[in-house]
């Protein structure tokens, strides 16, 4: 990727990043309607017949549920992905310091995990748990840990072969101090990166929870909920359809986005490479 199209991507990303959680925030004390409002006598009106994007077969204002469901989106995605990050980073950077049988038992525990993805695990924990918010943020957490783990092993591994590393060892500071003070701060781009891109699969994979019923429960809007009650409605009603999936695609994308963008800015391999 040439400087020129990291530095768009990177814009474009945090633009659409940015208004995503603009958005999220602003609908925590303002929205044209209220998300979860009845209004059966007003019920399927198209964009700007009602509002701005029409209602749903309720009658409730499709801008205002749009607004509420990115906040839903990221009240799942971010606990999710962050405590998945802290599990990982912790055991990655643990299984580079110490090696042998602690980071074997780690990796063939990823490779475990990495066989139930996020959905399934859900299902499995709504069992236990019962669906709702929590059980889809133990899901998708379980789901990113592997995924750090093996991401904070891969690049620590490399900074554990340079120069400055084999000073401390030769200072006599201990593996898992070195991992703490030498190792951790020189692989924090890359773990900013993908917590960037798992952010991105975490709302993904919330709207697949929600139209299965597994994330945000009723009434609460949510993403995955209104592209589940679109369904019924394709033909007489699509904006119901095109405004949420809409709304993950450019989510998604955006996280993607930002995440390329910043990994071109972090990395100073890819920063020579595009120079």
């Amino acid at each position: 990727m040439s400087r020129q199209r990291a530095s768009l991507a990177l814009m474009v990303g945090a633009t659409l990043t940015a208004g995503l959680i603009a958005v999220a925030v602003v609908s925590t004390v303002w929205t044209p309607e209220a998300p979860t409002r009845v209004r059966v006598a007003m019920r399927l009106k198209a964009p700007l017949e009602l509002g701005l994007l029409g209602t749903d077969h309720f009658g409730r204002d499709v801008l205002s549920m749009l607004m509420a469901g990115a906040w839903s989106s990221l009240a799942i995605a971010f606990p999710a992905v962050l405590l998945g990050a802290l599990v990982g980073i912790v055991i990655g950077s643990t299984a580079a310091a110490v090696r042998g049988w602690f980071d074997e038992v780690a990796m063939r525990a990823a490779d475990v995990v990495f066989a139930f993805p996020a959905v399934l695990s859900a299902i499995m924990l709504g069992a236990v748990l019962g669906s709702g918010p929590t059980a889809a943020i133990l899901a998708i957490a379980v789901f990113n840990v592997p995924v750090f783990a093996r991401v904070t092993r891969g690049v620590a591994l490399q900074v554990w072969t340079l120069d400055y590393v084999a000073a401390a060892r030769a200072l006599g500071k201990r593996p898992l101090r070195i991992a703490l003070e030498e190792v951790l701060p020189n692989i924090a781009g890359a773990l900013i990166v993908q917590v960037t891109i798992q952010l991105a699969f975490a709302i993904l994979t919330e709207a697949g929870l929600s139209y299965l019923g597994l994330g945000v429960r009723p009434p609460n809007p949510s993403w995955g909920r209104m592209l589940n009650d679109a369904q019924t409605y394709l033909a007489q009603a699509p904006h119901l359809a095109i405004a949420p999936g809409l709304a993950v695609a450019l989510s998604v994308l955006g996280l993607n986005l930002l995440g390329d963008g910043l990994r071109d800015r972090l990395d100073p391999t890819l920063r020579e490479r595009t120079a």
